[in-house]
């Protein structure tokens, strides 16, 4: 059980890490305005966390930590300029109805910053979809002049970006504050499935998912950006690595993790293409919660029959074992 809970702060830790690397490629692009913006949602949660905790009569231990993880995760979906009481209701949000009323850290049914932002989108949509332009660097209290419609949105609508590859690559473009720089989303990637800190299965599952069906049912007249930029708009490879991978949501055994994340890109790429929803992936994250259910559910019964297979072949090694000896005495 210890090795378990030391096992848990330490892909907390890594996710953290990759997370900050995140937030400080926003305040690079955004200025302080983002990195204010994330250090309210953490605080946030980290207070709704205790307080909620002790309404219901528990303590806040260190594995409550991870609540600071999902608010930098719905702090990097949302725009840099985002008003902050729309931040400190969603992280609120989070907190105590996304996670707490179902339970707690022990028994998470979805991504309480995916539930956040759906929240948070039914509710302020048009806020969470109109973003500053890059480089527009942002004072604490400073709202930015113009707006502009992300670069997910112009993708869903023509099929096209007006960027460079380079520029893709690096995030220089309109979106959510930190979900964007894709080169630092690969390394985190990388990282965090060398490490086993999210599910490689979950993950693979979800990207494959969305690169062959762009490839086969193309936004726009081209396969090859329809393929490149369905993966890298639409927040599908920040929610692969940070929502439809996170190991307390999708299933333990790969194989089912695999079809797990599928699943979810079909039914996320699906609605991109005949709606031209923006991130769409991340609503598709928490309406497939009863599937994550069910794949843990049969994994249950698969651990049950197998354990009960173990007994058996135990009890009758046992029963080998009595009858030589018996046959030995006589």
């Amino acid at each position: 059980m210890l090795k378990k809970a030391r096992k848990e702060r330490l892909i907390w830790l890594d996710i953290m890490m990759t997370l900050m690397a995140l937030a400080l490629m926003s305040y690079f692009y955004y200025g302080v305005r983002s990195a204010v913006l994330c250090g309210i949602c953490v605080a946030v949660s980290l207070v709704a966390e205790i307080v909620s905790l002790r309404l219901m009569g528990r303590h806040f231990k260190a594995d409550d930590l991870t609540c600071t993880s999902d608010a930098l995760i719905l702090a990097l979906m949302l725009p840099a300029c985002m008003d902050y009481s729309i931040a400190v209701i969603a992280s609120v949000f989070a907190v105590v109805v996304a996670k707490n009323v179902f339970g707690g850290r022990k028994n998470m049914i979805f991504s309480p910053a995916a539930a956040a932002y759906v929240f948070a989108l039914t509710s302020w949509g048009s806020k969470l979809l109109m973003f500053p332009e890059p480089h527009n660097k942002l004072g604490v209290f400073e709202k930015p002049d113009t707006l502009t419609h992300s670069a997910s949105y112009a993708f869903n609508i023509s099929g096209k970006l007006d960027y460079t590859d380079f520029e893709v690559l690096l995030g220089n473009f309109s979106g959510p504050a930190g979900s964007v720089s894709i080169l630092l989303l690969v390394i985190s990637a990388v990282i965090l499935i060398f490490r086993g800190d999210i599910s490689a299965g979950a993950f693979l599952g979800s990207m494959v998912g969305t690169g062959l069906f762009a490839f086969i049912a193309p936004v726009g007249n081209s396969r090859e950006d329809s393929l490149s930029y369905s993966l890298v708009t639409n927040m599908v490879l920040f929610a692969s690595v940070y929502i439809i991978a996170d190991k307390r949501i999708a299933p333990k055994r790969e194989y089912f993790a695999i079809f797990y994340g599928l699943f979810a890109a079909v039914f996320a790429y699906t609605l991109v293409l005949t709606t031209a929803k923006e991130n769409a992936i991340v609503m598709v994250s928490v309406l497939f919660t009863p599937i994550a259910l069910g794949f843990k559910n049969l994994e249950k019964k698969i651990s049950l029959a197998e354990e009960e297979e173990r007994i058996k072949e135990t009890e009758a090694a046992a029963s080998d074992e009595n009858t030589e000896e018996a046959t030995v005495n006589e």
